[in-house]
Parts: structure tokens; C-alpha cells; sequence
């Protein structure tokens, strides 16, 4: 009964078309860093190198996060989609021939498998905001869980095929595989055809768009949460993955083969999670799969390098591939409801960015930690820290209660035309809203206005501020500042049904027939200009 309804998004001809797409790039990706992870044990036999690997591939993505994700709020998606799978498909022909040519050592590799990483750092925030776009938001947590199955099937499809081929053909050919599918991938995303954005307004420039997506993290309470847990949970998680290659060297009848089956059955195991996550969906919140999630994956890695058995090690991994999904597509949920779509390229960046960001301290902590104390230890560690850091932090949530309603909804009067001509340069704007409430009432005002700071703000408010009128009891002032009259338009399209949710919740406070006043003022550049400094 789950699988239809964990398979529905897939009858819709876009989704599927992307899905096949983001499917063949995954498989890329896992190919690349199984290959380049083997071909790295037998380029230097230094732990710490070998972990680095993970290190390289992940860490562009916490660098080059927030810039990808500008990009893909302000340019076409379409077009920008394809340029970074375009590029992934080029470092993976330079990979290819250098291999071919038996010229990759071990740094020069660590280099090659940064530039790819620099790929996935500007193709996944595009690919995680374009999803809400094409598939109706009941159906958007069955959506985010067939991107887990297609990262989690190339998971199983990708090492088996690369430790086929290292193992009859070396690491050369697994390059050359991947040069053919991120054509295809590439071939699929250029087919799509995105719908056109609805704004009269110009693109945001770039380092305001970066702006403003951080300032959106920051106020908002339940991403902030969302950003800590999956910082965590990544930080403890890789320590098995990344030390992966040596713990199946060194297990009983380990090798190749025993290192590719591993990471298969990791994937096996997020694949059968993820077509039952409609079903478990309905008996547990999300919280409760982090909680989970986070002890059984800490267990199950300690099982794992505690009793090296290569037989033993298989269905744990199925378990901690269903352990992983779990956490990682609470947390991907969580975050995709908590964001608009102006800033959800942005948002999800940011996200990746404590999600790699954790992945890459993670690998390069514990492969020292493992230079130390062994990869036993180093895993055992990892372990233990996730554990604790779980249970420190267990009063923060990433549920919060319902969803918030981020659908574009009309502001009303405050958007009134004005009666003078502003070019769109002009600025700063102020904006005040006029209250009368009952001075009785002036605590829970205080409260809902805070909520109303947090939500001013994330729509591109410079500042803001609450004054209270020290001759009139219960009449009090609020005052916004937009940068110019264009950014100040700009916010009120970003007006969303939970804003108008928080206006009504405002208004109930307001005394008396007409609505609270609503000025807005612009900054008259001839007074300003008149207080400059002289030139010198």
C-alpha cells in the first residue's frame, strides 16, 4: 500500500523526465568517488589521504553553497541546471584522459575530485528548488524521497558497476562510464522546459541576493534548528563512510569487491526506507525519525568496525542505509516547507552547506582521529559524539508544530500605488504602521510583534523597530526599513499566506473602526545629498 503512493510523483511527465536525470548524475558522482577513493589506497597508504578524498568532494559545496544558490534564485534554472551538469561532464573527460594516461597522482587527483565538487555545490541547490515547482505540495515529501531512492539507487547501481569494472579494468574505465552518463544526464536536463518566472521586477543583484538569503536563515527559528541537526548528524554519519575503503581492507575476506558491496547495501537500505515512508510518515513525526535514525546509525557503525566479519557487515549496513535516509529526508523536508520559493535556492544552499559542511569536518576529523586511535577507534568516537550531541540538543525541534504556508498571497492597501513618482534607485524606505491596542494586552502584542520582526526581516527588511507613544497609553509605532523603492517592491511581492496569517493575528489587537495607518517615506536625496562630506 505505501509503494503507489512513495511512486506518485513519477507519474507526472516533468518529474519524471528530471528524476531520470538527477538518477544518471548521482550515478556519476558515486562512481567518481569509489573509483577515485580505491584508486587513492593504491596512490598512498596514508589514512588521513584517503579520507581526504571525501574531504575534497564535499567541501566545495560548504565554500561555493550560498553563491550557487544566488544564482539559481536570480538566473533561468533551466539554463543554469545544465551549465553545472555541463561542467561535471567536462572534469569528468579530463579525469578520464589523465587516468588513460597513467598521469593522476595523489594530489593531482584530490584537485580533479574538488573541481567535481565544485559541480555538485552549484547543481544541487538548483535541483532541490526547481522540486517544489513541479509537483503539488501534498506529494512534495513522496518527491524529496524518490531524490533520496535516486541517490540511494546509484548508491547501489554505481559501486557495483565501478567495482566491476575496477576490478576487471581498472579505475581509468570507471572514468570513461562516467563521461558517457553525465552526457546523458546533461541531454535530459537541456530537454526540460521550465516555466517562465511571474515578476514584473528586475533580477536581484548578486551579493544582495546572498544577503538576504543569510538574513532569511537567521530569523528564521525552525531552519536555524533544521541547520544544526543535519550539521550534526553529517558531522557523526561520515566517519563510517569516509573510512569506509580501510574498514573493508581490513575485514575478514574484505577487498574491492567487500567495499562496493558495502556501500550497495547502504543503498539497498535507503531505497526499502524510502517506499516506506508514506506508511511510517503516519505514525511518527520528524523528530522522532531524527532521534531514531541518529542512535541506530551510531550503533550499528560501532557493530560494524567492532566485529569485522564481511557477512555481519551487510545487514547493518541495509540497516544504516535506512537509518540514514531516515534522518537526512526528515531533515530535507523540514527545511524544504520551512522557505518560500524566492529564497528556497538559497535556503537549500544553505542547508547543503551544514550538510557538507559536517560531511567535510567529519572527514577530515576523524581521518586524523583514526592517524591517532586507529579506524576502530576513530568510528567508535564518531559514534559516541553523535549520541551526545543528540541528547544535549534535545529540546530543540525540527516539527514546531503545522507547516508553515508559504504561498504567495496579495498584500492589499500597503501596496497602493503612490501618488508621486520614485525611481527605483531611490531610498532608503521607511515604512510605519500605526497600532491603538488595550494596554492590558501590551504582553501578547509584544509577542506576535517579535514574530512580525522575524517576518519583516526575512522578507528583506534592513531594520525594524516597535515604539511605544509616551502620551497616548496603547498607541504604538512600527517602523521598517527597505535599502530602495525597487528592494521595498520587491519584499511586498514576497508576500506569502503566512504573512497574511501574522497580519490578521495583529490586527485582531487594533482598536477602533479603521484599519491601523499605514505611511511609507522615501529618503529625499537632495537633504542627504546636501550632508555629505566634501571631496577632498
Amino acid at each position: 500500500m505505501a509503494a503507489p503512493a512513495a511512486l506518485a510523483p513519477l507519474s507526472d511527465r516533468t518529474f519524471r523526465g528530471l528524476w531520470l536525470a538527477w538518477l544518471a548524475a548521482n550515478l556519476t558522482m558515486w562512481m567518481n568517488d569509489v573509483a577515485a577513493a580505491w584508486l587513492m589506497t593504491s596512490l598512498t597508504s596514508s589514512p588521513a589521504m584517503v579520507a581526504l578524498v571525501s574531504t575534497a568532494s564535499t567541501l566545495p559545496v560548504f565554500l561555493l553553497g550560498l553563491p550557487s544558490g544566488a544564482l539559481a534564485d536570480i538566473v533561468d534554472r533551466r539554463r543554469y541546471f545544465a551549465a553545472t551538469q555541463l561542467w561535471v561532464s567536462v572534469n569528468a573527460l579530463l579525469l578520464a584522459a589523465l587516468a588513460l594516461a597513467g598521469l593522476l597522482s595523489a594530489p593531482l587527483l584530490l584537485v580533479l575530485t574538488f573541481v567535481n565538487g565544485m559541480g555538485l555545490a552549484m547543481r544541487w541547490p538548483v535541483f532541490a528548488a526547481i522540486v517544489p515547482q513541479v509537483v503539488p505540495r501534498g506529494q512534495l515529501p513522496a518527491a524529496l524521497a524518490l531524490n533520496g531512492i535516486a541517490m540511494n539507487l546509484s548508491r547501489v547501481v554505481g559501486p557495483v558497476l565501478a567495482g566491476a569494472v575496477l576490478a576487471t579494468s581498472g579505475p581509468a574505465v570507471v572514468f570513461v562510464l562516467n563521461v558517457l552518463l553525465a552526457g546523458a544526464a546533461f541531454a535530459l536536463i537541456v530537454r526540460w522546459r521550465s516555466a517562465p518566472r511571474e515578476s514584473a521586477l528586475p533580477g536581484e543583484r548578486f551579493v544582495g541576493a546572498m544577503r538576504a538569503g543569510l538574513v532569511f536563515a537567521a530569523q528564521s527559528p525552525r531552519l536555524r534548528v533544521i541547520l544544526l541537526r543535519v550539521f550534526l548528524f553529517f558531522l557523526q554519519s561520515t566517519a563510517l563512510m569516509a573510512l569506509l575503503p580501510l574498514v573493508a581492507r581490513d575485514m575478514h575476506g574484505g577487498g574491492p569487491g567487500a567495499f562496493t558491496v558495502m556501500l550497495s547495501c547502504v543503498g539497498v537500505g535507503a531505497v526499502v526506507a524510502a517506499l516506506r515512508f508514506p506508511r511510517w510518515r503516519a505514525r511518527f513525526d520528524r523528530d522522532r525519525f531524527v532521534w531514531i535514525g541518529t542512535g541506530v546509525h551510531a550503533l550499528l557503525s560501532s557493530v560494524v568496525v567492532a566485529l569485522p566479519e564481511f557477512w555481519l557487515a551487510l545487514p547493518a549496513m541495509v540497516l544504516i542505509g535506512m537509518a540514514w535516509i531516515s534522518v537526512a529526508n526528515s531533515l530535507t523536508v523540514a527545511a524544504q516547507v520551512a522557505m518560500p520559493d524566492w529564497v528556497r535556492a538559497r535556503g537549500m544552499s544553505i542547508y547543503q552547506m551544514a550538510l557538507m559542511g559536517g560531511a567535510a569536518c567529519g572527514s577530515l576529523l576523524w581521518g586524523q582521529v583514526a592517524t591517532v586511535a586507529g579506524v576502530r577507534g576513530a568510528v567508535w568516537a564518531a559514534a559516541a559524539a553523535g549520541v551526545l550531541a543528540l541528547l544535549m540538543t534535545r529540546r530543540l525541534t525540527v516539527e514546531g508544530g503545522a507547516d508553515p504556508d508559504y504561498r504567495p498571497a496579495a498584500i492589499g492597501s500597503a501596496a497602493a500605488a503612490p501618488a508621486i513618482e520614485i525611481a527605483d534607485d531611490a531610498g532608503p524606505v521607511m515604512v510605519t504602521v500605526e497600532y491603538q491596542i488595550d494596554p492590558a494586552r501590551a504582553e501578547e502584542f509584544a509577542e506576535v510583534m517579535q514574530r512580525t520582526r522575524r517576518a519583516r526581516l526575512r522578507q528583506g527588511a534592513l531594520s525594524w523597530g516597535l515604539f511605544r507613544d509616551v502620551a497616548e497609553p496603547g498607541r504604538y509605532v512600527e517602523y521598517f526599513l527597505d535599502e530602495n523603492w525597487l528592494e521595498h517592491r520587491r519584499r511586498q511581492e514576497r508576500f506569502t499566506a503566512f504573512d497574511a496569517g501574522l497580519r490578521e493575528q495583529r490586527l485582531a489587537f487594533h482598536l477602533g473602526p479603521a484599519p491601523p495607518r499605514v505611511r511609507r517615506y522615501v529618503g529625499d536625496a537632495h537633504v542627504q545629498a546636501s550632508e555629505a562630506p566634501p571631496s577632498p
